[in-house]
């Protein structure tokens, strides 16, 4: 077998471990009561991160045998591999609309990142670094604010998966650094990066499997595949001085790549909120299955002569008692 082909066989094993993932987080997420983000004590999340890390680890595999301008693209595949293995797996099939904006998503990232140029370019020095490091947090922060301050759990869940996906990004460009860096002879010469590296990789972990929680799987899976590699490209572009092929003909593509990508992702998250509980706290939000305060509540027979039954009425839930 060629590098080539492995690279391409290396690079959609890869994707598939990252679809994998992302239902295992979406099914964890949807039975989970309470707003959690880490869950644990739960067996099969763990299964999840396991799955995302053997994904990263064959993606670096894929790049150390193939071109870059071959393998990235191919993780674009993601979402396109996640809506039929969910369908399979877990009987979560996909409409018309939610596969035209998977589609979308994928072509319009992988056009772009067909035409970033990440060869050339220089590593960031330990000011930049810094700076980077403080932006990408502060980010991070304010789109993981504007989820809570976000009524409709599917646009909450795209806004976390974006900060997901910003964390996962900037944490690319400080694997690379660290990468090119590290020496046998000074170790630890880089621990600042690698600290930084493994504290955004965490934050988005746990960013992204906040993300599904009532937003279902493909819109926040899209937004994090889309968000990821563009922020990655954006800061070697503006920062470390890498460009696009083709000069100005691949500057525009990738204007017009992006502009389909973010078509994609608006088409995934409008086909999230015209589903049913898609508009607001869904079933997996654990409040759409109670009643509401006013409407009728049958608390079924009470055995035995009661001459007095007192209703407690709760926030967003009903309790009797005798």
């Amino acid at each position: 077998m060629s590098p080539l082909v492995l690279s391409v066989v290396l690079s959609l094993v890869s994707a598939v471990a990252y679809a994998g993932a992302a239902i295992v987080q979406e099914r964890v997420a949807a039975a989970a009561s309470g707003p959690t983000y880490a869950p644990l004590r739960n067996p099969v999340w763990w299964g999840a991160v396991l799955l995302n890390g053997l994904g990263a680890a064959l993606h670096v595999v894929a790049l150390a045998y193939g071109p870059l301008s071959v393998v990235q693209p191919l993780g674009a595949l993601t979402i396109v591999f996640a809506l039929p293995m969910a369908a399979l797996f877990v009987c979560r099939p996909a409409g018309r609309r939610a596969w035209h904006g998977a589609l979308m998503a994928t072509a319009g990232l992988a056009g772009l990142l067909s035409v970033v140029d990440g060869g050339e370019g220089r590593t960031p020095d330990g000011g930049e670094s810094r700076l980077l490091a403080v932006a990408t947090f502060a980010a991070v922060a304010a789109l993981f604010v504007l989820a809570r301050l976000v009524g409709r759990s599917a646009l909450r869940g795209v806004a976390l998966a974006a900060a997901a996906g910003v964390a996962f990004g900037v944490a690319s460009v400080f694997t690379k650094a660290v990468a090119e860096e590290w020496s046998p002879d000074a170790p630890l010469a880089e621990w600042g990066s690698a600290l930084v590296l493994s504290a955004l990789a965490v934050t988005g972990l746990l960013l992204s499997q906040a993300s599904y929680r009532g937003a279902g799987l493909a819109a926040p899976l899209a937004t994090v595949t889309v968000v990821n590699p563009v922020v990655a490209a954006t800061v070697g572009l503006t920062l470390f001085g890498e460009g696009f092929r083709y000069g100005a003909a691949g500057a525009v593509a990738a204007l017009v790549c992006g502009a389909v990508a973010a078509g994609g992702l608006v088409e995934l998250t409008l086909d999230r909120l015209a589903r049913p509980g898609g508009d607001g706290p869904s079933a997996s939000d654990g409040d759409a299955a109670r009643p509401e305060v006013g409407e009728g509540v049958d608390v079924g027979a009470v055995p035995g002569t009661r001459p007095h039954l007192e209703v407690e009425v709760r926030s967003r839930a009903v309790a009797g008692r005798s």
